[in-house]
C-alpha cells in the first residue's frame, strides 16, 4: 500500500435516528494504548449515554492485530462489529471511532441498530478532514563525526525522520524512511557521504 488515510484532529459529527442521538467522534490513535485512551476520554466526557460503542484500526489499515471492537452493552454484533466493518472497508488507519447513543425512547431492533451504527460511521468518514499516511521502515544509519553537520541538513531538507541518535565512536542515526522514496534517498544519501556510511535496512528496503 502507498499510503492510508488518517483523521487530522479529532472530529465530531451528529446524527439522529428515531429520535435516538448518535454522537460520532474520530480521532487518528497510534496504536492499542492511544486507541483506548481515547475511548476512555469519550466514556468520562458522555457518562450519562446508554452506550459508548467503538471500533478501530489503530495501525496500517492491513494490521488485523490492530483491530478492536466493542457493542458497548448494544445486543452482541450490532454496533462495534459493523462499526468495524465499515473502518476496514474505508482506506482509514491509526483511526479510533466512537459512537455515543442516547436512547430516544423508539428501539431500532438488531437490523436497525447495525444500519444505525454503520451510518454514523460512514457519514463521519465521509467527512472527516485527513491527510495521507506514508507507511515507514526502520533504517539505521552509521557516520563518522565530521559527517554529521551536512547529513543532518540533507536529512532535515527529507521526508526521513531521525527517531534516535546514539554518540560513541561513531554516530549512529535510527530513521525512519517512507518506502517508496527510499530507494532514490539511499543513493544520494550514499553519494552525500561518499560512501563512508554504514546503512542498516530491512530487507524489503
Amino acid at each position: 500500500m502507498d499510503y492510508y488515510l488518517s483523521p487530522t484532529h479529532t472530529q465530531r459529527f451528529d446524527l439522529e435516528i428515531k429520535n435516538s442521538q448518535f454522537i460520532t467522534h474520530v480521532a487518528r490513535t497510534k496504536g492499542r494504548d492511544q486507541a483506548k485512551a481515547f475511548i476512555d476520554e469519550m466514556r468520562q466526557r458522555y457518562p450519562d449515554a446508554n452506550h459508548n460503542c467503538w471500533a478501530f484500526v489503530a495501525g496500517v489499515p492491513n494490521n488485523a492485530h490492530l483491530w478492536d471492537q466493542s457493542d458497548d452493552g448494544e445486543p452482541k454484533g450490532t454496533a462495534g462489529k459493523p462499526m468495524l466493518n465499515v473502518l476496514q472497508h474505508s482506506d482509514f488507519g491509526e483511526t479510533t471511532v466512537v459512537v455515543t447513543r442516547f436512547f430516544g425512547g423508539i428501539k431500532l431492533g438488531a437490523g436497525g441498530l447495525v444500519r444505525a451504527y454503520s451510518q454514523a460511521v460512514q457519514e463521519a468518514l465521509t467527512h472527516t478532514e485527513h491527510e495521507n499516511i506514508y507507511p515507514r521502515l526502520p533504517v539505521q544509519l552509521k557516520i563518522s563525526y565530521p559527517l554529521l553537520g551536512k547529513v543532518e541538513y540533507w536529512l532535515e531538507q527529507s521526508d526521513i525522520e531521525i527517531t534516535e541518535k546514539t554518540y560513541s565512536d561513531s554516530i549512529v542515526l535510527d530513521l525512519a524512511v517512507i518506502e517508496r522514496t527510499w530507494p532514490e534517498q539511499k543513493i544520494a544519501l550514499i553519494d552525500l557521504c561518499q560512501g563512508s556510511l554504514t546503512l542498516i535496512e530491512p530487507d524489503n528496503a
